[in-house]
């Protein structure tokens, strides 16, 4: 008895299209992300300091949970990468928004205060949940 994986392969290269939509896309959210923060995290992710890893983790996170949510119910490729860029930006935002509650957050990062990471990383999970779920149609 043999097993025909063909009908199980036939769609191995959407899954390839889209799962290299969503690298390229988490690279850029990662790139933007250390760009648009005053603090080095991978410089103090390095130096191993638990706060960076916290928060930028959360942060992470709160950009692929939208993402995985565009990716599941976008129309196409397109669809799916505008809706990744508004996942982008609104992480962006919420960052912005964390620094209007603490404006010291950077140097908070930078002594290492987990309390402040924490902080980020929920708001930023938190945000990334609503997020996704705002984009289901």
């Amino acid at each position: 008895m043999s097993i025909d994986l063909a009908p199980s392969l036939a769609t191995l290269p959407n899954f390839l299209a889209y799962f290299a939509l969503a690298i390229v896309l988490a690279v850029s959210f990662l790139v933007v992300y250390v760009w648009i923060t005053p603090h080095r995290e991978l410089a103090l992710i390095r130096a191993d300091k638990p706060a960076a890893a916290i928060s930028f983790g959360g942060a992470f996170l709160g950009f692929v949970i939208p993402l995985a949510s565009a990716i599941s119910q976008s129309v196409g490729l397109i669809d799916c990468a505008v809706w990744g860029l508004v996942a982008l930006v609104v992480q962006a935002l919420t960052f912005f928004a964390v620094r209007l509650l603490l404006p010291d957050l950077p140097a908070r990062i930078e002594r290492d205060e987990r309390a402040a990471a924490i902080l980020v990383a929920a708001l930023s999970i938190g945000v990334g949940v609503l997020n996704a779920a705002c984009m289901t149609y």
